[in-house]
C-alpha cells in the first residue's frame, strides 16, 4: 500500500495563523510537530519512507523538505504540482506517477489523506486503515465517515445504507453537502449520517476505471501522456474535486465508520474542541493570564495577553493581526478574508505575519521607514542565499547567534572569503556579489539593516542559487 498525502492547500481558514503562503498544514498546534508532520507520522505506523507519496503545490516544496528534514525522514516521494487543480486530478498524478515512476502494478491500493487533520488515537486509526486496505482489495472506494457527536453543520455528510455491508463499510447512499443546524441534527439522530472525512483507499485499478466512467477527460490525459507530460501540462487538467469528479457518481463507494477523535482543523472553534482545557474551559496557548475568564480560546504569539471577565470569546493575537470573535462564529472568518481582498489589504493574507520563509530558512521584519528596513535573518545549518546583488541598497549584517560565512566582492571583482562570528558586523555596498553561508550546525541568526532609495524584495539580482531559482 502507498500513502498518499494531499499538503498542497493553501487556505486561510485559521487566519490570522494561517496564510496563503504558510497554511494551516505547516502550523504548529499546541504541539511539538506540525499537522502535516504528525500526518506523516502517524503513517509511518503503517508504512516505510520510500511508500509516502506527497503532493503539494511548488511554492511549498521547502517548507515540506524542512519539515521532513526536522523528522529526520528520507526516502519519500515528492510530487510537485506547477499550478492547484484541486484533489481529482492531484490522485490521477499521484497513480500515474506510482505506476510509471515506481513501477507498480494497478492491483496496488493507494490511501488518500489530507495533511492537516488531528485524529487520535493514532492506533486505532492505524486498524481502520487496515480495515480499509481489505475492502479496497475487493474493488471498492472506500471512504472515511467520522461518526459525529454533535450537529455539525462545517461538515459535508456520507448517508449510508445500512441494508448493504461490505466487510465492515457499507454502501454509500449518497453525499451531502453541509446542512444548515436543523438538518445536522437530524443526520445526527438518524443514525446512518457521517462526517465526510476527506480519506479514501482504492487500488490504482479501481480509481482509473471510474475516472474513465465519470470524468474521462481526466482518464484520457492520464492514458495518452506519460507522468513528465501530465505535469508539463498540468493545467489542461480539470478543476474539480474527487467527490464531484468521481464519488458522488460512482457505484463502488463504501463507507467505513471511523470512531476516533478527528477534525479537518477547519475553523478556530474546531481548533478550541479538539485542544486541552484548563478547569474554567479555556484553551490557553502564549503567555496568557486570565481573570474571570471562562470557555475562550486564548492563542497568543509575541504579546503577553490578560483577559478579564470574558467568556466564549476566541481571541487569536499574531505580530500584524489581532483577530476577536464570539466563539460559535468561528467560520465567519472567510467573511474577513473576502473584506480584506476587496479592500486590497491582501498583504495580511499572502505573507506569514512579518516572517517570510525561504528555502534557506526565514527573515522577520522588525522595523521599516522611508529609507530603512530592518530583518532578523535566520538561515539554516549547511543552507545558504544565492549569490547576488542590490542596486539600490546597501546592508550591514550583524551576527547575534552562530558563524557567518560571507563570500563579498572586493573593489577589484573578486569575491573573497569572510568568517563573521557572534557580535561581529559586516558591511556590504551597493551593486556588489555577495553570500551568507551557515557553515555551523546551529541556526545562524543575523540582523540586517537595509539603507537605500529602494528597499523591497525585489531589488535582488542573483547569479548562483543552490535552488536553482530565477538567476539574472
Amino acid at each position: 500500500m502507498k500513502i498518499v498525502i494531499l499538503a498542497g492547500g493553501s487556505g486561510t481558514r485559521l487566519f490570522p495563523l494561517s496564510r496563503q503562503k504558510f497554511p494551516k498544514q505547516f502550523l504548529t498546534l499546541n504541539d511539538e510537530f506540525s499537522l502535516f508532520q504528525n500526518t506523516v507520522r502517524r503513517f509511518l505506523n503503517i508504512v516505510e519512507p520510500e511508500d509516502l507519496i506527497i503532493i503539494s503545490n511548488k511554492d511549498f516544496k521547502f517548507h515540506i523538505e524542512n519539515q521532513l528534514k526536522e523528522l529526520n525522514i528520507k526516502g519519500y516521494h515528492l510530487i510537485l504540482e506547477p499550478i492547484g487543480r484541486n484533489t481529482a486530478p492531484a490522485i490521477a498524478l499521484a497513480a500515474k506517477y506510482a505506476l510509471e515512476k515506481l513501477n507498480i502494478k494497478d492491483n496496488e491500493i493507494l490511501f488518500v489523506a489530507p495533511s492537516d487533520h488531528i485524529i487520535s488515537p493514532e492506533d486505532a486509526f492505524t486498524e481502520y486503515v487496515k480495515k480499509a486496505e481489505k475492502v479496497a482489495k475487493k474493488g471498492y472506494i472506500v471512504t472515511f465517515g467520522v461518526i459525529p457527536n454533535k450537529p455539525e453543520t462545517g461538515y459535508g455528510y456520507i448517508e449510508a445504507d445500512f441494508d448493504k455491508q461490505i466487510g465492515e463499510a457499507y454502501k454509500v447512499k449518497k453525499f451531502h453537502e453541509k446542512p444548515n443546524l436543523e438538518n445536522a441534527k437530524r443526520y445526527l439522530s438518524s443514525g446512518n449520517y457521517f462526517w465526510n472525512s476527506g480519506m479514501f483507499c482504492f487500488s490504482i485499478k479501481t480509481i482509473l476505471e471510474e475516472f474513465e466512467k465519470y470524468t474521462p477527460e481526466i482518464f484520457n490525459l492520464m492514458k495518452k501522456n506519460s507522468y513528465n507530460e501530465i505535469l508539463r501540462n498540468f493545467s489542461d487538467m480539470p478543476d474539480i474535486s474527487i467527490d464531484y469528479a468521481v464519488m458522488e457518481k460512482t457505484d463502488e463507494a463504501v463507507v467505513l465508520p471511523l470512531n476516533v477523535i478527528w477534525s479537518d482543523v477547519g475553523s478556530w472553534d474546531s481548533v478550541y474542541d479538539v485542544l486541552d482545557k484548563d478547569e474554567k474551559q479555556n484553551v490557553k496557548i502564549g503567555e496568557v493570564l486570565d481573570i474571570d475568564t471562562k470557555n475562550s480560546l486564548i492563542f497568543g504569539s509575541k504579546r503577553f495577553i490578560s483577559t478579564i471577565g470574558i467568556e466564549n470569546l476566541i481571541i487569536v493575537e499574531t505580530d500584524d493581526v489581532l483577530l476577536i470573535a464570539k466563539r460559535g462564529e468561528g467560520q465567519k472568518v472567510k467573511d474577513i478574508v473576502k473584506k480584506l481582498k476587496k479592500n486590497s489589504k491582501t498583504k495580511y493574507l499572502t505573507e506569514y505575519h512579518t516572517t517570510v520563509y525561504r528555502p534557506w530558512g526565514s527573515y522577520t521584519e522588525l522595523d521599516r521607514g522611508q529609507r530603512y528596513r530592518i530583518k532578523k535573518i535566520t538561515v539554516n545549518p549547511g543552507e545558504m542565499l544565492s549569490l547576488q546583488l542590490h542596486y539600490h541598497r546597501s546592508e550591514h549584517w550583524v551576527v547575534v547567534k552562530g558563524t557567518a560565512k560571507v563570500i563579498l566582492e572586493d573593489n577589484n571583482g573578486n569575491l573573497q572569503e569572510i568568517y563573521v562570528t557572534e557580535g561581529e558586523s559586516i558591511y556590504v555596498p551597493k551593486t556588489r556579489k555577495h553570500r551568507i553561508i551557515n557553515p555551523g550546525k546551529i541556526p545562524l541568526e543575523i540582523i540586517e539593516i537595509q539603507v537605500g532609495e529602494y528597499i523591497e524584495e525585489d531589488d535582488i539580482v542573483r547569479f548562483d542559487d543552490k535552488y536553482k531559482r530565477e538567476l539574472l
